[in-house]
């Protein structure tokens, strides 16, 4: 996203009117049980979501104790900080800087009982492409890796690669939890995982639409 937005302006203005806008939103769950397993079972997994769906899922977890992964661009400083203020710890880095670190780091957050929340197509697209690293992270920490994806009932979407979505104020949002899925280990089972995760991430996202059938609205 190309947004030149002072750091201040962001921490005493955007941060808190994200806030107030999110403490509005209104959630509903489909397949709630696969979230709630993972967590009772106590050990670490990988979230894995579309970028273009951070805003409303980082807002709804934001109690989990989960860590991000983040890019290190300034245009992720500004998600950095508004997931770092309503509680989340970060890892930095990404498919095009640090990503080695990054992946050593979530592996090892993973390994330790941590739930670690990955974007496939993060930091900067193509979007909904299926990147191996939300994979890999959990193939070397031996942990699963959930499906998640949040379809807004009114909001907007920006003009930007990802399609960044804004709920509006008081819309409903529906979270939908897929099937976890693991990664055995081995350079081949990687990428048949990577095939495996891009039709996961597709059949999430049917679960979310509304059973009314209506469509999203988005201005």
């Amino acid at each position: 996203m190309k947004i030149r937005v002072s750091p201040k302006v962001v921490e005493w203005v955007a941060n808190p009117l994200a806030r107030a806008i999110a403490a509005s939103w209104r959630f509903e769950y489909v397949n709630r049980q696969a979230w709630d397993g993972l967590v009772a079972d106590g050990a670490g997994f990988a979230c894995m979501l579309w970028h273009e769906t951070l805003l409303p899922l980082l807002w709804h977890h934001r109690k989990a104790g989960a860590v991000i992964v983040v890019s290190q661009a300034r245009d992720g400083q500004y998600l950095s900080d508004f997931a770092e203020s309503i509680g989340y710890r970060l890892v930095r880095g990404s498919s095009s800087r640090g990503a080695v670190g990054a992946l050593i780091a979530a592996s090892r957050e993973l390994s330790d009982g941590t739930i670690v929340a990955l974007t496939p197509d993060g930091p900067r697209g193509p979007r909904r492409e299926m990147k191996p690293g939300v994979l890999a992270a959990a193939q070397r920490a031996g942990v699963p890796v959930l499906p998640v994806y949040a379809e807004m009932k009114s909001g907007w979407r920006l003009d930007s690669w990802d399609r960044f979505c804004i709920p509006k104020p008081f819309t409903r949002i529906r979270v939908a939890y897929g099937t976890p899925l693991r990664v055995a280990p081995g350079a081949e089972q990687l990428t048949a995982a990577i095939a495996e995760a891009r039709l996961a991430m597709d059949e999430v996202e049917r679960m979310a639409q509304w059973p009314d059938g209506t469509a999203t609205h988005t201005d």
